[in-house]
């Protein structure tokens, strides 16, 4: 391994610090300046990962351009990062929308330029170290910072009543993390009695003597760590604060939001609640499958009765990521890759349905559905990638949402874990109401009767415009027709997962007998 290679994660995770150095540095005051420099250097991370891509080796399981030094002597503690298929996907995934983001906020943000790139770029550090923290210690202080600039994006930039929400969003987050930290303590002292003989919160460590667990324990571990991810999704019932950190956020902040943040729940269940707690997962499953369910149907409800286009994109991403958990804890393999592939294809859809939302916004200032109607004749550009970004969004065949939803119910259905079929059969039925409700929608705001003659004389996209959706165009359609692009990349990493449940089968068994 080279000197670069071994140090490119590093690198990566931190390179958008490079703008932020320059705005402070040279104290840039033209507003385009600041955005441009933003753009930038949120693009050379975009290449730095792509280049990560290209050096990875689809054939090993094992974590990659593995880092790791020792930041306490008589602790267990490292700077470690490494990545492995899972973390690879979504990595190009934050690497890839984060341009587009801040790209998308060249026209909308015009106040306290330069905090909010900063704000952005800071955003993008976290989230990329969450991805590539193969130490909880490490992990956990991502997972922490990115509280931060997304509360001052929220907070600053929001709509009207972004205080109430961004305080919502800090106390839901700051709530399942104190859970995760005091589980991630306990590990860590559980370490010093097994074999280590010290403090440890290293990841391979502790999937190694999470075996040793006794079993009442592991029960309260897994919730602790799961609640925390379940709130970051968010699964039903503690899914209120999204509405209303998407419907306050800044274009640019509902996009990260949707995109990634989600996500680093979802991940959390797939990297550490699956693995390190297999005994649990499997008492627990029909808890998590019911309220996955309940989620996919209670989101595609109150999406249908939604008046504002932000709420009822905000709502969808409940019934959407209701599909990720199930497929999750079915721990097939078709349902987990289907799982991981819907998280990108979830960041896509919704990343574009909310920059589609913010762009017209900019030129109506109201969200309202009933507001718009007969768009299709005044501004077809913007007609167009809405209508494919909405076929996306259901899951139309030959587009990325398809693809993902078909392998969660294929996997789902012949889940042994969840071990009743019911839930995949209720579980389709979100699949037909995401059409009645994104649909009606798409009919009313773009082929509707024109109530409002601003309707008729409104611009059609810029050419700015054009440039921040046509990429995320390109791999929806990408992904629906070859996915096998996609899914190759975290196919081994997926495969991981479900030996190591195959392999924990028989303990399983004997656990839930005991119970």
């Amino acid at each position: 391994m080279t000197f670069i290679d071994q140090y490119i994660l590093s690198i990566l995770t931190f390179s958008p610090i490079i703008g932020v150095i320059i705005l402070f540095l040279f104290r840039v005051k033209n507003s385009i300046s600041s955005k441009t420099i933003g753009l930038i250097s949120s693009i050379i991370t975009f290449a730095i990962s792509i280049y990560i891509y290209s050096k990875f080796d689809l054939t090993q399981n094992a974590f990659q351009f593995v880092q790791a030094n020792q930041l306490f002597i008589d602790l267990d503690i490292k700077y470690a990062v490494g990545i492995d298929g899972l973390s690879l996907i979504l990595i190009l995934l934050t690497t890839f929308l984060t341009p587009i983001t801040i790209l998308s906020a060249f026209k909308s943000i015009e106040k306290r330029v330069n905090e909010f790139i900063v704000m952005m770029l800071m955003l993008e550090v976290g989230m990329i170290g969450v991805f590539v923290s193969t130490d909880l210690f490490l992990f956990y202080i991502f997972w922490e910072a990115i509280l931060i600039p997304m509360y001052f994006i929220i907070g600053i930039w929001g709509g009207q009543n972004r205080i109430y929400a961004t305080i919502k969003f800090f106390i839901f987050t700051m709530a399942g993390s104190l859970l995760m930290l005091v589980a991630i303590l306990w590990m860590g002292n559980y370490a010093v009695a097994q074999s280590i003989g010290k403090f440890s919160t290293d990841y391979l460590v502790l999937l190694e003597i999470a075996k040793s667990i006794p079993e009442n324990v592991q029960l309260y571990l897994f919730l602790a760590f799961t609640i925390s991810f379940a709130i970051k999704v968010p699964l039903f019932p503690l899914h209120t604060w999204l509405p209303d950190a998407h419907v306050e956020a800044p274009t640019a902040g509902s996009v990260i939001l949707a995109g990634v943040l989600l996500k680093m729940g979802t991940y959390g269940l797939v990297r550490f609640s699956l693995p390190l707690f297999p005994m649990a997962t499997i008492y627990f499953t029909p808890l998590f499958a019911t309220l996955a369910v309940f989620g996919i149907i209670y989101g595609a409800l109150v999406s249908l009765v939604q008046t504002d286009l932000k709420k009822l994109v905000a709502y969808s991403s409940v019934s959407h990521l209701g599909f990720v958990v199930l497929g999750i804890f079915a721990a097939t393999e078709e349902s987990i890759q289907g799982s991981i592939l819907q998280m990108v294809n979830h960041g896509l859809s919704t990343g574009a349905l909310f920059l589609l939302v913010g762009m017209i916004y900019e030129r109506r200032h109201t969200r309202e559905i009933s507001d718009f109607g007969g768009l299709a004749k005044s501004i077809p550009i913007f007609s167009t990638f809405f209508m494919i970004v909405t076929l996306s969004s259901i899951g139309l065949p030959g587009l990325n949402g398809f693809v993902g939803e078909f392998l969660i119910l294929v996997g789902s259905f012949n889940s042994s874990n969840l071990n009743s079929n019911w839930f995949t059969i209720f579980a389709t039925s979100g699949v037909i109401l995401s059409a009645v409700y994104m649909l009606w929608m798409f009919q009313r705001v773009i082929f509707g009767k024109i109530k409002n003659e601003a309707n008729s004389k409104i611009s059609d996209l810029s050419k700015r415009e054009v440039a921040v959706l046509v990429p995320i165009i390109i791999f929806i359609i990408w992904i629906g027709v070859y996915p096998t692009t996609f899914l190759s990349i975290s196919s081994n990493s997926t495969k991981k997962v479900v030996a190591y449940f195959e392999k924990n089968n028989q303990s399983q068994t004997m656990f839930l007998e005991n119970k």
